[in-house]
């Protein structure tokens, strides 16, 4: 029958999650979780899943699932998946963002060194066919040699920043970062779950010597002026002779020749698609440990330290080496140099 897997948390976002198995041949609902019963008993229905949770361990004593995809604030990240380390879950799927600031940062550091069960963020874009075949395509070396990446999203960087980070660190192939000189406005803790600067652009240096822009929140770029504020995400990638591009409508190919390739797509397809593929990663590295999901727990927390490294140039007007050990409070020192503590 394959894999056993759960859902904690069946708010709107879960969804997606669980609409991905409709692709999925390799695993299988088994259960949902959520303290809100009208909205558990309106998700198992509509999802076909008898078993259904207002406890969290007594899921897990009952259900054993192999994977539990987590779909709650960040807020809550760090109880959450340390009690599923402790209950020795295989596998968990954990929406993003993976933080919300430098404490729990820290703490989900230190349960990814010593905690056996594999962690991966849910970042589903990763897995779009479409960014699939632009990261083929760099990769084959279609482009040269990657020198340049330019990234944006109009929603903040708790929101949709952490996706297209996710996706530079992707097209340039995981080097470590060497420094960020970033710049940041203003502040928005939307539901009181997800703080982020209103505006923030970073300059990443790596240390290979490739160079990243990332800008998220107001200001960045407009790509299609009839999309609502979260459909414009967006990376270009520059390489020494040509470049790609995507977008949440369609994709651009620059070829050495001076050709261009461009397409369209449907950005709730490739989504779905997208989800169902992050999934399989995480059935693969289920399997063999050799094969872990790309957007791991390890990976996506230095992707993390990257935004924090954003919010200590900001206040300290400087490029910030990495790695650095960010202070437990450096929210706190952010939001009271936008005025917003």
């Amino acid at each position: 029958m394959g894999f056993r897997c759960a859902f904690l948390g069946c708010g709107p976002r879960s969804r997606g999650h669980v609409q991905a198995y409709e692709q999925i041949s390799r695993g299988y609902p088994v259960a949902c979780c959520d303290l809100d019963c009208e909205r558990l008993q309106a998700y198992g229905d509509a999802f076909g899943i008898a078993a259904r949770y207002t406890d969290l361990d007594e899921m897990l004593e009952r259900e054993k699932p192999d994977l539990v995809h987590v779909v709650t604030p960040p807020t809550l990240r760090v109880e959450l998946m340390t009690r599923l380390a402790e209950a020795q879950v295989p596998g968990v799927i954990v929406e993003k963002p993976i933080c919300i600031g430098a404490d729990d940062y820290k703490a989900l550091r230190k349960l990814a060194q010593t905690s056996p069960t594999k962690f991966a963020v849910n970042h589903q874009l990763r897995h779009h066919p479409r960014v699939l075949d632009l990261l083929e395509h760099v990769r084959q070396g279609h482009i040269g040699e990657v020198r340049f990446l330019d990234a944006s999203a109009m929603l903040p960087m708790s929101g949709q920043g952490v996706h297209v980070l996710d996706l530079i660190f992707a097209f340039a192939s995981y080097p470590q970062v060497e420094t960020v000189f970033g710049a940041s406005s203003g502040y928005d803790d939307i539901n009181g779950t997800h703080p982020s600067p209103r505006t923030a652009e970073s300059l990443i240096t790596f240390r290979d010597g490739i160079r990243a822009a990332l800008q998220a929140g107001a200001g960045a770029p407009i790509h299609d002026r009839n999309a609502p504020i979260w459909g414009h995400k967006r990376i270009a990638v520059y390489g020494t002779h040509g470049s790609v591009e995507w977008w949440m409508q369609g994709w651009a190919k620059c070829l050495p020749d001076g050709s261009l390739e461009k397409g369209s797509h449907s950005y709730a397809e490739q989504d779905l698609l997208g989800q169902a593929g992050l999934t399989n990663a995480m059935f693969d590295w289920l399997e063999d440990n050799d094969k872990p999901c790309p957007t791991n727990l390890a990976t996506s927390l230095d992707e993390w330290l990257v935004i924090l490294a954003g919010y200590l140039s900001t206040v300290e007007a400087r490029p910030v080496d990495l790695p650095f050990d960010p202070p437990d409070d450096l929210l706190e020192h952010f939001k009271a140099f936008v005025g917003a503590a």
